[in-house]
């Protein structure tokens, strides 16, 4: 088999299909620390699967048909070795955010939307990855994005009080969360408030506590951490048992029901054009979220062991892990943060373990539904509860207020307008500030004025250091490659520092840092290099790297500079320093 994978065709193969690159070497060693991954991250995620099908308004059996099919997808498609996907919090909140604007929960139409919604990321997804633009999550800022997250778990946990409190809530906005619960406070559930005020404390102290108590049972720390992972099971099992034996359903506590054994059903999502118009815009948001959420954790646990994830091939994996979810009665999926660090932690070293996991929830939702009937609600929401406030940062206010004002803002933003005005209003406001961000600090690079440090040919900032300068010449550094977003920019700062300095006779442009110059940038230098001619001023390049030569040289720039260009900095000073006579008008 291996011959045939290292043929043109098996390269070709694996090119597209990352899972023929480990699957020729594959080990019994490995299938066992897949095996195990597969055991510990299947018990994990069957309370998860059903706790963010209900936050995204969906049936209970909905979350464990979008934890199989999208799985085995991701495995064949997907480049990270351990990422494991599904259902996660905040893609499910926005989910329902888009759902409830076009169908009613509980409804056929509400389930249709939700496998289109899916089918519609995907779509998104994978046209990325074909035209290879897995880059453009890179403009996107990660204060921003973790704004955007800090609010969402917010918003998440609120919206689950309602179940805690077995108390009639809805919103998409905190204002609108608090308002529902504040009226509907006369039909508080003590029974459903203690079991989910239970739980919450139970999965709290198991993090820390449970650790230590099967430490003692001569545990090893990673053992009893991964363990401790099974606690929301825990948690279902004995509320389960307490719901039935103290018929806590005739008491008003709200519990999953009935549930339907058995697989899901495989087919095109019906869809009608004007629903699509409906849904594209949030399928969109809902893509790039996720795809941002499922990269960051994707690159993180690759690094630690050396491994690559290619973010084209990503998009592809995530585009068709959606596709399978709408194909097969799912919902929108991405990689989740938790879920695949316990992967990783259990000793995953492929993909065959999410497959093993798919197998592991099918086989739950054929033969294990029938005894989640008794499952309170409340159980759930405090599993969504704990696992979502772990996303909640507001260190990054404090963090980005040191470090960048201009960070702190748009984060600031994000998070109020993601508060008060719901998720979709959020994510939107996110990316338009991230790119608001990025074209501002693109618009104003950093350019420094320097002089010689006496002794060497280095050259610094005179506003930092002792430097020599000469009158005559004016040398200034531009951090940043130039573009139409900052060619005025550096033209205001060249006019304005020759106005401030009759004497310059010379203006050198170090160009050390700029790696490309786009036409707008050139027109600018063009203008520059002719005003500062008719002013008997030469305007000189040192330190251009060939690729940037190579377009001045096509451009024909290099034939109508006034100055010179020069290989160094310190071959352009000290040529120029005993040349003041500058250049004729």
């Amino acid at each position: 088999m291996n011959e045939v994978f290292k043929s043109g065709s098996g390269r070709l193969l694996s090119r597209f299909l990352p899972a023929a690159r480990w699957l020729p070497n594959y080990s019994l060693a490995a299938l066992s620390r897949d095996s195990l991954a597969a055991v510990i991250v299947t018990i994990m995620l069957i309370p998860q699967s059903l706790a963010y099908a209900l936050l995204a308004g969906l049936p209970a059996e909905v979350g464990l048909y979008a934890s199989i099919a999208p799985l085995v997808a991701y495995a064949l498609f997907g480049s990270s070795r351990t990422l494991s996907v599904g259902p996660v919090a905040v893609a499910s909140l926005m989910s329902a955010a888009a759902l409830g604007q076009v169908a009613a929960q509980n409804s056929a139409d509400y389930l249709l939307a939700a496998m289109l919604l899916a089918t519609l990321s995907g779509l998104f997804l994978l046209l990325l990855g074909v035209l290879r633009l897995g880059f453009l999550a890179n403009f996107l800022s990660h204060p921003v994005i973790s704004g955007f997250i800090t609010a969402s778990g917010v918003l998440i946990a609120f919206s689950q009080l309602k179940h805690l409190m077995g108390v009639s809530a809805q919103g998409d906005n905190l204002p609108e969360l608090l308002h529902s619960m504040f009226t509907g406070l006369g039909n508080l559930n003590l029974y459903s408030l203690l079991l989910g005020v239970g739980v919450v404390l139970f999965l709290f102290w198991s993090r820390s506590g449970a650790v230590r108590l099967l430490q003692r049972l001569s545990l090893s720390q990673n053992s009893a951490a991964l363990l401790v992972k099974a606690a929301p099971v825990v948690g279902v099992i004995i509320t389960i048992f307490l719901a039935a034996g103290l018929n806590l359903e005739d008491k008003g506590v709200q519990l999953v029901g009935v549930i339907p054994s058995g697989l899901p059903s495989f087919g095109w999502p019906s869809f009608s054009l004007a629903l699509i118009e409906q849904l594209w815009i949030p399928a969109i948001m809902i893509s790039i979220i996720g795809y941002v959420e499922s990269i960051s954790v994707g690159k993180t646990l690759a690094a630690k062991r050396r491994q690559k994830v290619d973010m084209n091939q990503e998009l592809i994996g995530l585009g068709t892990a959606n596709l399978a979810a709408g194909f097969s009665g799912g919902f929108p999926v991405t990689g989740g943060f938790s879920r695949s660090v316990v992967n990783f932690d259990a000793g995953a070293e492929t993909q065959l373990a999410s497959v093993l996991t798919a197998i592991g929830i099918a086989l739950a939702a054929m033969f294990l539904t029938p005894y989640l009937y008794y499952l309170p609600k409340a159980t759930l929401a405090a599993t969504i509860i704990v696992a979502v406030l772990s996303l909640v940062d507001f260190s990054i206010l404090r963090k980005t207020w040191r470090f960048s004002p201009s960070d702190f803002f748009a984060v600031l933003v994000t998070i109020v307008i993601t508060l008060l005005f719901g998720v979709e209003a959020g994510v939107s406001c996110g990316v338009g500030a991230s790119v608001v961000l990025f074209l501002y600090r693109t618009s104003k690079p950093h350019i420094a004025e320097v002089g010689l440090v006496e002794g060497t040919e280095h050259f610094r900032n005179i506003k930092r250091h002792k430097v020599l300068t000469v009158p005559q010449i004016l040398a200034i550094r531009v951090d940043e490659s130039l573009m139409f977003s900052n060619a005025a920019f550096l033209e205001e700062r060249i006019y304005a520092d020759v106005a401030a300095n009759p004497a310059i006779r010379h203006v050198i442009l170090i160009c050390s840092a700029v790696n490309e110059i786009d036409w707008s940038a050139l027109e600018t230098l063009e203008s520059v290099n002719l005003q500062l001619a008719e002013s008997g001023i030469c305007l000189h390049l040192s330190e251009v790297k060939g690729p940037v030569m190579d377009s001045l040289q096509r451009s024909g720039f290099l034939k109508e500079i006034s100055g010179k260009i020069f290989f160094t900095q310190y071959q352009a000073f000290t040529e120029l320093r005993d040349n003041y006579a500058g250049c004729s008008g």
